[in-house]
């Protein structure tokens, strides 16, 4: 038996609190953006496509402020891994969050794995790690968007989620899937 519960668009998301690579915490209750706080979980240290996943994002950290959205990465890693992550990774801006319990993962409708071993990247994987997501959330703390993975690969493209994002603005589009009983 599993606690891994699908979230609805337009319906509260779980308490999220974290700390950061770096000093700080993330806690989802107290981010006020002026449209969406972007939370990316990803895999760990571990994982390539991480690397290039986070790169990315970092790169277009000015674009989503421009729109008015908040950005936090967060994976189940320790702090020596978040640490470590960030600086061989070259992440000096995005906002690293680390030890998300896995019970809170899969409150979050994250997929969990088990680790096999040292990965392509020539890192051990953890005995357990959450698979990749992502979720758009509103300043109401309510789902507007969200994809989750089983895989670590293809990922949404932060360039389409831009794109989207000025769409869904421009047109006050609602959030989708929100239907739960038939």
């Amino acid at each position: 038996m599993t606690d891994l519960v699908p979230l609805f668009p337009r319906q509260p998301v779980p308490p999220l609190k974290v700390n950061l690579a770096g000093g700080g915490l993330f806690d989802l209750r107290s981010e006020k953006p002026e449209h969406f706080t972007l939370v990316v979980f990803y895999r760990g240290l571990h994982c390539p496509i991480c690397k290039s996943q986070l790169r990315d994002l970092e790169s277009k950290l000015d674009e989503f402020d421009r729109r008015g959205v908040a950005v936090v990465a967060i994976s189940s890693d320790s702090e020596q891994r978040a640490k470590q992550t960030r600086e061989t990774w070259e992440l000096s801006r995005l906002r690293i969050g680390y030890g998300l319990d896995l019970a809170a993962a899969q409150s979050w409708g994250l997929f969990i794995s088990s680790g096999r071993g040292m990965t392509s990247a020539g890192v051990e994987e953890p005995a357990r790690f959450s698979e990749p997501a992502l979720y758009l959330i509103r300043p109401d703390g309510t789902l507007y968007f969200g994809s989750v993975q089983t895989m670590p690969f293809a990922r949404p493209h932060f360039s389409d989620i831009l794109t989207a994002i000025d769409f869904v603005l421009k047109n006050n589009y609602p959030a989708r899937g929100e239907v739960r009983d038939l």
